[in-house]
């Protein structure tokens, strides 16, 4: 098949497009690189099923009109604003780019009736109350801009499954982590905490650490994005994946330094968007989609820390 991948030089995005070309499609990414990195796909574009690298922005109707030309089969539409207190100082650009952008895509695909799968986020959900974990069915709660974005592009994309029937799908991945995620301030708690464990750093905690995570490794998200475009016992639905075991962000800092005296806790910076505890129910998955994640929390983080060890890519 044809299929676009927006957002596929970022974390989640690099990993989507190296399972699509491993399963012999032709595949286009087009990315801004404001969260993305060239370098995350630099392996990638010599493969022969590698059509394509656009740099470009899913607001730009011109640049999409263009790319849409390629008759894609599905478009996995990652491309997105990603970062919560981001979203809280400047909610302009997250909703330009999480909804606007999303609709200008969804657009595209409509005209030309391409299955898209949407990259929502575990964020728009309101805390666990269940140790059976959160469901699709579990209450939303926009606590942050990026979350209310977020569910306003989940609605758009199924309103096209209904109004159009447009094959879609809306994915909730919970916290994904793993090699090429960003190590600085903006990436996710695992790859900051190795980072700074191996730069010899202490580790700083928000808050007092008792919230929650359940923390999915990347290679099994992938999966699970690239399933959800092939299957259309998907479409119209939203669906969650996780590994269905959370960890207090206390509890992941000991596991990756083992010695508390190299662990601190510091003022949160966005309390009022804290979700305190998040656990993936993910038996929708695995009903519809035959997915289960099959790397282990410890498996992934040795993992991430050999690929953060091994790089000076971030």
């Amino acid at each position: 098949m044809n299929v676009l991948v927006t957002g596929g030089a970022g974390f989640i995005g690099r990993w989507v497009v190296k399972r699509l070309l491993e399963d012999g499609h032709q595949v286009w990414v087009l990315d801004d690189l404001s969260n993305g990195r060239r370098e995350n796909i630099a392996d990638l574009e010599s493969h022969p099923g590698f059509r394509a690298f656009v740099h470009g922005d899913i607001k730009d109707e011109g640049t999409l009109e263009e790319l849409f030309r390629n008759q894609f089969s599905i478009c996995y539409h990652l491309g997105a604003s990603i970062n919560v207190q981001d979203s809280i100082d400047d909610p302009r650009t997250a909703f330009n780019n999480d909804t606007v952008g999303t609709f200008y895509v969804l657009e595209q695909c409509r005209k030309h009736n391409v299955k898209m799968v949407f990259m929502s986020t575990c964020m728009v959900y309101d805390r666990c109350t269940d140790e059976k974990g959160i469901t699709e069915e579990h209450p939303i709660k926009p606590a942050s801009p990026y979350a209310g974005a977020k569910i306003a592009g989940e609605n758009m994309v199924l309103s096209y499954y209904f109004a159009y029937g447009l094959p879609t799908v809306v994915i909730r991945p919970f916290n994904t982590y793993g090699p090429f995620q960003k190590t600085g301030g903006e990436g996710g708690v695992v790859a900051v905490f190795l980072k700074r464990k191996l730069s010899g750093e202490t580790l700083n905690i928000y808050g007092d650490g008792t919230q929650t995570r359940d923390l999915l490794y990347v290679e099994d998200c992938a999966r699970f994005v690239v399933q959800a475009g092939y299957s259309d016992a998907v479409n119209g639905h939203i669906v969650n994946a996780g590994l269905g075991r959370d960890i207090s962000i206390n509890d992941l800092a000991l596991m990756i330094v083992q010695d508390p005296k190299s662990i601190q806790h510091v003022e949160h910076i966005h309390p009022q968007s804290e979700i305190q505890k998040l656990l993936c129910n993910y038996e929708k998955a695995t009903r519809l989609l035959g997915w289960k994640p099959e790397v282990t929390l410890e498996e992934g983080i040795r993992r991430t820390e050999e690929w953060i060890a091994s790089t000076n890519l971030i």
